[in-house]
Order: structure tokens, then sequence, then C-alpha cells
């Protein structure tokens, strides 16, 4: 009789090494997965450009914004990430650029570095302290409210030897890389350095070759710059005023009428106009006035330094509206070209 052979049984042990040996893989590839998906995987979504963290923003603050603005694809393995690398207590405020995809990790080290992107503040021709702080508050932290209360205080304006009508000509136009973070003090004083290191030895002695303050260059230059279309026009201009000053005769200069009067909208300088009394109005008040009517570009400061040496002594713009202007050197040309401006804009209906 023969005997069938009976199947081997597979080895417990192997069997229970090989069941080890799957428990380790699975449970691995849950931390590993777990662990790539907090430090290594992309969770930065393309919905902001930058994340904002004020000064004095705790983790939670973070947290709140993240969340308002949907920065993040999954909060909960950031929360994770922040946990293990110690962010609480490690916030530091500053404007940070984001990129889509951007990982937990990568996120986590730039706020803890502090490594934020600088604003590029660029800045010419504001008309108003109004406009510039609203300007600033738009770009830094501070809002306007803390630039208007530094730009009319007495004790500020006075440690950088401005009063508050002439501090505007502290700023000098250009553009400049700071921080978001910036406190208005420190901007102040970046703004004095950047002042400082403009008025080269060079022109302080154009200026003092002109008989003017480095103040009263900056005041004239932005009659100038409001005057002035074309920059190759502002050195004949700048000549013209100071023949003017130099005689002693009112600038007369519409630009200064306008501002007196807060009103922007004017194309015509009308004599309702003229009757303002105000130390900003040249057809009343002899002398520049007390201070700039406008940011003056570095165009515009520099055409006052190198001044065209002209007889000029009167202005009016072009009939043709081309922004340049007619000179004269006596009032009787001057009322000729007057009285083609005049009929052009009677033509054109413009009456104020």
């Amino acid at each position: 009789m023969t005997h069938t052979e009976q199947p081997k049984k597979p080895n417990t042990k192997i069997k229970i090494l090989f069941a080890a040996v799957l428990l380790v893989l699975v449970v691995g590839g849950y931390f590993g997965l777990k662990l790539y998906k907090t430090y290594f995987a992309g969770n930065v979504t393309d919905s902001q450009k930058f994340l904002y963290v004020r000064t004095g923003y705790d983790y939670d603050d973070v947290l709140k914004d993240i969340r308002m603005q949907q920065i993040l694809k999954d909060e909960e393995s950031f929360e994770a990430a922040a946990a293990k690398m110690n962010l609480k207590p490690n916030i530091k405020p500053g404007r940070y650029r984001l990129k889509k995809g951007m990982t937990n990790r990568a996120l986590i080290n730039m706020i803890k570095a502090g490594n934020q992107e600088p604003v590029k503040l660029k800045f010419q021709n504001i008309r108003k302290k109004e406009n510039f702080a609203a300007y600033l508050a738009n770009n830094l932290e501070p809002d306007s409210l803390t630039f208007i209360s530094m730009l009319d205080s007495t004790e500020l304006i006075g440690k950088y030897g401005f009063d508050q009508e002439n501090i505007y000509t502290l700023f000098i136009p250009n553009t400049y890389e700071m921080y978001w973070n910036i406190s208005a003090p420190e901007f102040f004083d970046r703004m004095q350095k950047e002042y400082d290191k403009f008025w080269t030895a060079e022109r302080k002695q154009k200026a003092k070759a002109l008989n003017l303050s480095q103040v009263q260059v900056s005041i004239l230059a932005s009659i100038v710059d409001a005057e002035a279309l074309f920059d190759k026009e502002m050195p004949i201009i700048a000549g013209l005023y100071l023949n003017r000053l130099n005689k002693g005769m009112l600038l007369q200069a519409d630009p200064t009428v306008i501002f007196a009067n807060d009103d922007f909208t004017v194309k015509r300088v009308t004599n309702a106009l003229l009757k303002v009394s105000s130390p900003y109005n040249t057809y009343r008040y002899a002398g520049l006035p007390p201070g700039p009517i406008m940011m003056p570009s570095i165009n515009a400061i520099d055409a006052v330094l190198n001044r065209d040496d002209n007889d000029y002594l009167y202005m009016c713009a072009k009939e043709d509206f081309s922004g340049y202007h007619a000179f004269a050197t006596n009032k009787e040309d001057h009322e000729k070209n007057a009285r083609r401006y005049r009929e052009a804009l009677n033509q054109r209906n413009i009456f104020r």
C-alpha cells in the first residue's frame, strides 16, 4: 500500500517573522509618511504673496492670520512641525515672502531666523504730509497716525533741525530698501542719514553761493517741480525765480496759490484764488513760502543748485498746451504771452 506524503506546514517562526517585518514596514511607512508630510511636503498655497508678522505677535496671532488667509493646505502638520521646531518662543516680526509649495520646515525656519524680504520705498512729488504718511503706512508696519504724529511733533522735528512747515524737506525722493517692521523713529533716523548723504560738500557750497539754506533750496525746488512739466526747463525756471528773489520781487508762482487754496483741481488761477490769506500765496507775500508745496525731486533740487544764468523775470504757459513755457525779461512781452494763453483757455472753456 502506497502512502501519499502530507504537505509540510509552514514554520511558525517564519510566520511570526514575516508578520513582524510587515508590521515594521507598515508602521515605518506610516511614520515616514507623517514625517515627510510634517517637514518636507509642500504645504504653502498661492493665496498670499507675503505673511506679515506684526511686532508683538505671538504664535496664536500668527496661526490666526495663517488660517484666515488660507496660507496652508494642512494646518495640523504645520502645528506639529512648529511644536517640534520650537517656533512659539522664537516668533520674529517681519514681511515674509511666501512661495507656492513651500514646506512647513522652510516657513518655520524663515520666521525663526527673521529672514524677511525688504520693502522698496519709492516716493517723489507727494504733495502733502498726510499723503506721505498714508503712503508709508501702506508699505510699512506703523500706521499713518503714527507717522503724522511724528511729523507734527515739535520735539522730534527740532531734533533734526526742522520745523513743522519745512520738515518735509528732510525726505529726499529716491528708492530706498528697508524692512517692513522698521519703527517710525528708525525710519526718521534713516531719512536723516540719507539727507546728510545727499547734501554733499559740493551741493552745500552751491547753495551757499546762491545765499540759500538747504531748506530754502528744497522749498524753491518744490515750486520749480510744480511748474515744470519737462526737466530741461527746470534750470531756466529756477534762474527766473532766483532773479525775482534777488530783485525783491514777489515770486507770483501759481502753484503756491493752488497749494494755499488746497484745491489741486485748479487749471486756471483766478483773481478770487489770489485773495487767499496764506504765507504760501506768493502773490501776496514776498520771499519763499515757509515750506515746500510738494516733495521736490532730486532733479528739481539740482536744477536750483545749477540754475540757468538768465535775465528772465516772467513766464507763462504756452498757448499750444505743450507743457512748455514762454519766458520774458520784461512785463510788456510777458503780457503778450499771457494774453495768448488766456485766449487759448477761453477757447477751451477753461475758467478755473
